[in-house]
């Protein structure tokens, strides 16, 4: 089974091994790449940066609060990009203002999810991101190689 492409976008260590546990639990064959900062997942999206010559991913999981440049400068820069803004970016932050619910999806988010705080919801939200963007959601056919 050919691997499903993950960019995390997370700053937070926790969060970033909780994560890849729940994908490695998982079913499918989950090549998880982590971004810990914003200008690191320009980078490897844009194939500059480290990991970046493994193709781009087929989800992204973006966090809004990061250092260098936050999600939403990062979300701007991939839905202004030609080849990237086909790429589902999936907002996955501790915020729950409503300002940031809107302005993610009016700079192109396909879906704002907030942060459970307890352990087990976290690994439910993201056991519900795979099964539902891998299994129920039809992504454009090569979407890591359309470039």
């Amino acid at each position: 089974m050919k691997p499903v492409k993950v960019l995390l976008v997370e700053d937070n260590d926790a969060d970033v091994d909780l994560t890849r546990e729940t994908f490695e639990a998982s079913r499918l064959n989950v090549d998880l790449t982590v971004a810990s900062d914003g200008v690191e997942a320009i980078e490897i999206l844009t194939r500059r940066g480290v990991g970046g010559g493994d193709g781009r991913p087929d989800l992204i999981l973006l966090d809004l609060n990061l250092p260098k440049v936050d999600g939403r400068q990062v979300l701007v820069a991939i839905k202004d990009d030609f080849d990237l803004k086909k790429i589902p970016v999936v907002v996955l932050t501790s915020s729950d203002a409503e300002s940031d619910v809107l302005a993610s999806y009016q700079l192109g988010a396909n879906c704002f999810i907030t942060k459970p705080g307890d352990l087990k919801a976290f690994q439910n939200v993201v056991q519900a991101l795979e099964g539902f963007w891998f299994a129920v959601a039809t992504l454009p056919t090569g979407a890591a190689e359309m470039t």
